[in-house]
């Protein structure tokens, strides 16, 4: 599309480059039937203003601030932090910073502590993910009230006034992990949920996932054929662990299918491994080492693709056009949901996309 100027517009509504800028910028006196001339040739030109070079030659430093997960306690958030990264490199000409906030995923206290830290760092604009759900809610109302716009990924709340949201669909994940478990196990058979390391009623999207999931069931009538268990599980308590699924597997002989709920499909394997287990498959999700190390094995029959570097990267992008472009943004972007086997694997060792600003 041919760039449109100040100056065409000028010419096509027979009037000066100047009334075009005040009408432009709501500056100065424009009679109301020359300022209605004025913008309907801009509408018809489709004039866009280059927010681009006027952003070049600013000097603002616009401060983001990241809450999140330490990978070093849960090796998931390494690909958030990744995308972040990535998307902070190609920010860089533009002044963006990006300040993280880190904090123990298995601890609220640490939740809590870093995201009063970061609200009292006054930044521009805020990108998380709301592991803890009760927690967040006060802080999406202080944010509100400062006027700080902010991105959720990998967990929706929907009732919040998030810029936007950008991960998976937590319902429509577990749709597909039933999906699998029918692929899978035609036979009839019992199906168990497991959740690791989490407090299930205050996280919202392993809740969804597990309605996704019991719905697949209910939708296609398969109540009858399959029965559906769950367990929380905590790896921290390795004998409690091992113990509980050895309970599951001895009560249950039809135990056919685990859908690990978590990225820790992993902790599983290495159990049924150890126990010489292999009539038992496993769905999990998240393209971590172990968990790419026991699909390769044939512990893990697949694994879902929840895409979290992209959605790093991509959060922090959306920030950035919201602030800088002041371009408006989708109020979800759900990332597609890929099966991933072990021979399918090595596609998806690619880069991410770039992001058109």
């Amino acid at each position: 599309m041919k760039n449109v100027r100040i100056k065409d517009i000028a010419q096509k509504a027979k009037v000066s480059t100047g009334t075009v800028d005040r009408v432009l910028h709501n500056r100065g006196r424009v009679s109301d039937g020359v300022k209605r001339h004025v913008l309907k040739v801009i509408e018809d030109m489709e004039y866009e203003p280059n927010i681009l070079a006027r952003t070049l030659v600013s000097t603002k430093v616009y401060n983001l601030a990241v809450l999140l997960a330490d990978s070093q306690v849960d090796s998931y958030w390494e690909d958030p932090q990744k995308g972040i990264e990535q998307a902070q490199k190609e920010l860089k000409q533009y002044r963006v910073k990006v300040n993280l906030f880190v904090f123990d995923p298995y601890s609220v206290a640490s939740y809590i502590n870093q995201a009063a830290a970061l609200t009292a760092s006054k930044p521009d604009g805020i990108f998380l993910s709301p592991i803890f759900y009760r927690e967040t809610l006060p802080f999406f109302k202080q944010w509100d009230e400062d006027s700080i716009p902010f991105v959720l990924f990998n967990t929706n709340i929907e009732e919040c006034n998030a810029l936007s949201y950008i991960g998976q669909d937590s319902y429509q994940s577990g749709m597909l992990a039933g999906k699998l478990v029918e692929y899978g196990q035609p036979d009839p058979c019992s199906v168990l949920i497991a959740h690791i390391d989490e407090d299930i009623s205050n996280s919202a999207h392993l809740t969804q996932k597990e309605q996704g999931f019991r719905d697949y069931f209910a939708e296609n009538f398969l109540a009858d054929k399959y029965t559906l268990m769950r367990t929380e599980l905590n790896r921290a308590d390795f004998s409690s662990f091992t113990n509980q699924l050895d309970t599951l597997i001895q009560n249950t002989p039809d135990l056919k299918s685990i859908i690990v709920t978590t990225s820790k499909a992993y902790e599983i394997a290495a159990y049924l491994e150890q126990r010489r287990l292999k009539s038992i498959k496993i769905i999990g999700f998240d393209l971590l080492p172990k968990n790419i190390n026991f699909l390769n094995r044939g512990y893990i029959s697949f694994l879902i693709n929840q895409n979290p570097k992209g959605q790093g990267y991509w959060g922090i992008h959306y920030l950035a056009r919201h602030l800088l472009f002041k371009k408006e943004t989708p109020k979800v972007k759900y990332l597609p949901l890929d099966v991933v086997t072990k021979e399918n694997l090595r596609y998806y060792a690619g880069e991410e996309e770039s992001a058109l600003l």
